[in-house]
């Protein structure tokens, strides 16, 4: 009822401000479990997401802003925990593991779950390679995954600036993509780059992005 009620207000609040141009919406199931894969331009895409799609969507986000002393600390916690966060720490092989557990729960109580394959956001704005999370929840739960693309979000909360500014943002879903028998007859490496690498180009075919063609790194102190 919290999540109902915040997203059903917050949503009104954003549409209102920033009159987002949002399509594809009919491609996300109404019910049951679902991937949305989504490019990576900002610490906002984690809020617009979820004010986007109508039904509730989990996604990771640092453990930090669920441990923040004080009254922003305490604000920092109850927005996260209403917007559907799964707080989780970065930066070792477990901790990764541990993280797609995390989506692999989300997915088998039959929730939507969204992930950025990027790993971290981009900077310059380019797409950059897809690491193979997200191949990996969709074989082990059999979900299947919406690629999505989002535009303009880095210019609400530019790298650097506290308050956030009124941007012209898009939010774009693409037909989901199902990966089942066709993958069983290959080793788990060669089938989790392969559809990862699919799902990356529906992404980038949504976003119209340059293509960097190389991982992307995570800078210190940046955000999921």
């Amino acid at each position: 009822m919290l999540y109902g009620t915040m997203r059903a207000t917050a949503s009104a609040l954003g549409r209102a401000l920033y009159r987002p141009t949002i399509d594809g919406l009919e491609h996300i199931p109404r019910s049951g479990p679902v991937i949305l894969a989504a490019n990576h331009l900002s610490f906002s895409d984690s809020v617009v997401i979820p004010l986007a799609v109508p039904r509730r969507v989990r996604f990771l986000a640092k453990s930090d802003y669920f441990e923040g002393p004080g009254v922003k600390g305490r604000l920092s916690r109850f927005t996260f925990n209403a917007l559907g966060a799964v707080p989780v720490r970065r930066g070792t092989a477990r901790e990764a593991i541990d993280a797609l557990e995390l989506g692999l729960k989300a997915l088998s109580d039959g929730e939507a779950f969204a992930i950025y394959p990027e790993g971290t956001r981009s900077r310059d704005g380019r797409l950059y390679r897809g690491r193979t999370g997200v191949a990996h929840l969709a074989l082990k739960s059999g979900a299947p995954v919406v690629p999505v693309a989002l535009s303009g979000t880095e210019h609400i909360q530019p790298i650097g600036a506290r308050v956030p500014r009124l941007a012209k943002i898009s939010i774009r879903f693409g037909a989901p993509m199902h990966f089942g028998a066709e993958y069983a007859g290959m080793k788990p490496g060669p089938a989790r780059r392969a559809i990862t690498d699919e799902v990356m180009a529906a992404i980038q075919r949504l976003s119209g992005q340059e293509e960097a063609g190389v991982y992307n790194t995570y800078p210190s102190g940046d955000e999921m």
